[in-house]
């Protein structure tokens, strides 16, 4: 996963050019080509704008965390260290992987039939000592990640000031948001292949 030439799903997940997976890949080209086309727009933009690279890979490495998908996150890791991010860092987000794991989904519906699938859950927040190594802008992030990935029901614009109060602003809490969603998506295609190819 270190070059946005090569298909980054391909490269999670070792697929080989005329192997099985390639061919059934390849039946989805539009698929195929739009996953990658979004990779590349959320982890190697033209201009990154507010939202740095160190953060979105460190996102990248929380995320992948959170669903267990070990071998993402050592992708999404690698690029992380390679980007310069300092060992505290990457031991912090570790760190908080560990804190913040637990299942899910939780929430709570509207008052109505649902209602009765309301599930209450930890709101993660971030310890001190990770968020000293952190920085309060990615402590935020990582608040609000933990939020979008086992509180989907109930993110709602209160969920969002932690983010306006650590200094991200309503379009960087936007390119947050498609990144933490594509790596949902990202995972779920790479543990599916990996299954279909009898890996884990």
């Amino acid at each position: 996963m270190s070059g946005t030439d090569a298909d980054v799903i391909d490269a999670l997940v070792g697929i080989t050019p005329g192997s099985p997976l390639d061919a059934i890949r390849a039946r989805r080209p539009e698929a195929r080509a739009h996953a990658q086309a979004t990779y590349r727009a959320l982890f190697a933009p033209e201009t990154f704008g507010h939202v740095t690279a160190q953060e979105r890979f460190a996102v990248g490495v929380f995320v992948a965390g959170l669903h267990g998908a070990g071998a993402v996150a050592d992708a999404y890791a690698r690029r992380l260290a390679e980007g310069g991010a300092a060992a505290a860092l990457s031991d912090a987000i570790g760190a908080a992987v560990k804190e913040a794991t637990t299942h899910g989904p939780y929430g709570s519906y509207p008052a109505g039939p649902l209602s009765r699938e309301d599930t209450a859950g930890p709101v993660y927040r971030v310890s001190a000592t990770a968020r000293r190594a952190l920085g309060p802008r990615l402590a935020a992030a990582l608040e609000h990640t933990h939020m979008l990935v086992f509180h989907p029901r109930d993110a709602a614009p209160a969920s969002l000031q932690g983010l306006l109060d650590a200094g991200w602003a309503t379009t960087d809490i936007v390119t947050l948001s498609q990144i933490v969603a594509f790596l949902s998506f990202q995972i779920r295609v790479v543990i599916g292949l990996r299954t279909l190819a009898g890996g884990r």
